[in-house]
């Protein structure tokens, strides 16, 4: 009879036990292998600010691994890990979830620094009246860049402007430069904001299609306290597209800044469209810098861009895709996926490098059924209205149809202009993040 009794008590704590040691080791294997294809595929360094584990506070709850909207992290022997450090743009969500504190967000890795400009407290670089807010600085996190931007336009407006059109140019329209604009309408000042794209968001407006933009709230200048919790990149743009138009802020869209001259009393913004004269400068540009052109005839058509937004646009169009890394596979994917759409991937090497083992297995499927057209150790020699020329291995030149090109070929970073105008700049190996 006893022992009757004790079957029934413990046979649901042996059921229970059991599914629990299966999910484990299921969990484990999984982030076992996701950290196997990263190291195979040579994505191991993430490209700003990432969470730093330490496994001697971690617990193993996997609560971060849930938190994270990238699916950065998994479980490996029973610890957090971040197995897919390509895919991190440092939320921070992470960071919060850990029960344990386990967790610090850093700069750079021992094998890959980061240069972070030098930025006082009062995000006033070494070089007098030019300021540096957001991403550019270092800060990843779209909460905490809007709140540099608002900021930096207080210790501005402690600053004096002796005969300059405006008291502040601010150069970026992603989250902090757009914070920063606020600030500046709100306390009276005379700003101007420039940005090089076509629309604002900065980093955010390159995010794929419904990809998490925030998971946590901010407050803006005016605005005030704005709820966002695992807000999607068309919510958040279409936010900020909201404000821009309420507000009537002062931003010009594909104006590109070209040089930032000093003068007697402040500084010369010289751009692709004018010329400014300002008592204090906001760069608030990011860091992926502007996009590296291929420097060939015909890319200033309007049929030209540096990055896929929205794959149905191109839906029964010829289009060329240009470029060896992830963001070309995963663009020509994307568009091979639309109806009647031809689309023609040309890369300058003989082989695709550093890409993730899916994108190269989806794209040798997408060669085999005849939906990408993969052209290696190509190059285009000239873009015209209706047609590419392509310079083929064997360097015999076609031309193909075409109505529209995306150039993947990253961007040009900051750092050497920063370096130009005076600004320190430091290499940062894991260093924390500032609170």
């Amino acid at each position: 009879m006893q022992t009757n009794t004790l079957l029934i008590y413990i046979t649901p704590l042996l059921v229970i036990l059991t599914i629990y040691i299966h999910r484990q080791h299921h969990r484990n294997r999984r982030g076992h292998e996701r950290l196997h294809e990263a190291k195979e595929a040579g994505l191991t360094e993430p490209a700003s600010i990432h969470p730093a584990i330490d496994l001697s506070r971690c617990c193993g709850s996997g609560a971060c691994v849930k938190a994270c909207p990238e699916e950065a992290l998994s479980i490996v022997n029973g610890k957090a890990m971040l197995t897919d450090p390509t895919h991190c743009i440092g939320h921070g969500a992470c960071l919060a979830a850990c029960p344990v504190d386990a967790i610090q967000l850093v700069f750079g890795t021992e094998k890959r620094g980061m240069d972070i400009p030098y930025v006082a407290p009062t995000f006033e670089t070494n070089v007098s009246n030019i300021f540096i807010a957001g991403e550019l600085g270092g800060m990843g996190l779209i909460r905490k860049a809007a709140e540099q931007g608002k900021q930096a336009i207080d210790t501005i407006l402690t600053k004096k402007n002796q005969g300059n059109t405006f008291d502040v140019v601010i150069i970026g329209a992603g989250p902090a430069g757009l914070s920063a604009s606020l600030a500046a309408k709100d306390k009276q000042l005379k700003y101007l904001t420039i940005e090089q794209e076509a629309s604002l968001g900065g980093a955010i407006y390159k995010y794929p299609r419904n990809k998490v933009a925030m998971t946590q709230p901010v407050i803006l200048p005016i605005i005030g306290r704005v709820e966002m919790f695992d807000i999607s990149k068309e919510e958040l743009l279409g936010f900020w597209l909201r404000v821009l138009k309420e507000q009537q802020l002062n931003v010009h869209f594909h104006e590109r800044m070209e040089n930032i001259i000093k003068t007697a009393n402040g500084y010369e913004i010289k751009t692709s469209k004018a010329t400014y004269h300002t008592a204090n400068v906001l760069l608030a540009i990011g860091r992926q810098g502007t996009p590296r052109k291929l420097e060939v005839a015909g890319e200033n058509l309007p049929k030209v861009v540096y990055r896929l937004i929205d794959a149905e646009q191109y839906r029964g169009q010829h289009v060329l895709v240009v470029g060896g890394g992830d963001s070309a596979l995963e663009a020509a994917l994307a568009i091979a996926e639309q109806p009647d759409t031809t689309v023609t991937l040309s890369y300058r090497s003989e082989a695709f490098g550093r890409v993730k083992a899916k994108n190269r297995e989806r794209l040798e499927a997408a060669t085999s059924a005849n939906r990408v057209n993969v052209q290696l150790k190509s190059n285009v020699k000239e873009i015209r209205t209706d047609v590419v020329r392509l310079e083929l291995a064997n360097k015999e030149t076609i031309e193909i149809p075409n109505t529209a090109v995306i150039i993947c070929a990253g961007g040009i970073l900051p750092t050497p202009f920063l370096k130009e105008i005076g600004v320190m700049v430091e290499t940062h190996y894991g260093k924390p993040v500032a609170a």
